[in-house]
């Protein structure tokens, strides 16, 4: 059966415009960017079968365009829709942190660190300088390692923020195996980096944590 046949409000795009993009499955989502299926089959059918042999969600986006290009049902056309998607959505997340915005919803940069640092294969660590009424000054990737660690360098980020005359700062990192759990050395580090940024009268407000699922908060834990 034809998606055009199916129930209207089962169809993805009726559904989306009825219900919003959240009340879609991931197969529903991927199957928009699509529009059709393999012979034989919809659109949705072919993106349930996609997700079953290459995802999930998280790990087939992962993909650069050359490698989403070689996977069937996919192909150069399709594989750039998905990775154009993907940057609309990052540069959608980095203009509600230009500069001028207040960081007002702890929340939001936690999206933020997400959309920068989710994906990729070795642990970056990076830092949102912002001025006295928490409105982003910078964002930069300061320290990349390894796909199970990396070497943060407190005196690094604190001649960050002198360098952008910042009066707090937000840290992230990402898990590259998907593990969303604070480590002790993640523990570590951010005590370490509040001690030497209070010396120079700057705030840390949070450190998240990157992985599967939401950002994690070590603020919200407590640990900041």
């Amino acid at each position: 059966m034809h998606i055009r046949d199916w129930p209207r409000d089962e169809r993805p795009r009726e559904k989306l415009i009825k219900q919003g993009a959240v009340a879609l499955s991931d197969a529903e989502l991927l199957a928009l960017f699509l529009g059709s299926g393999l012979r034989g089959e919809d659109a949705v059918a072919t993106a349930r079968g996609i997700l079953g042999e290459h995802g999930p969600l998280r790990v087939l986006l992962e993909r650069t365009p050359a490698e989403l290009a070689k996977l069937k049902g996919i192909g150069p056309a399709r594989a750039c829709k998905l990775s154009a998607a993907l940057e609309l959505c990052s540069r959608f997340m980095a203009a509600g942190l230009a500069r001028g915005d207040a960081m007002s919803d702890p929340a939001a940069a936690g999206r933020y660190f997400g959309q920068r640092l989710r994906g990729r294969v070795s642990e970056v660590f990076a830092a949102l300088f912002l001025d006295s009424r928490h409105r982003a000054l910078a964002f930069e990737e300061l320290f990349t390692g390894t796909i199970d660690g990396t070497e943060v360098h407190p005196r690094e980020v604190v001649r960050r923020a002198l360098a952008h005359n910042a009066a707090a700062v937000i840290v992230g990192h990402n898990h590259p195996s998907g593990h969303p759990e604070p480590s002790h050395a993640d523990r570590a580090v951010t005590a370490s980096l509040k001690q030497a940024l209070t010396l120079v009268d700057v705030r840390l407000l949070d450190h998240f944590v990157i992985a599967d699922g939401p950002p994690v908060s070590l603020a919200a834990r407590g640990w900041v």
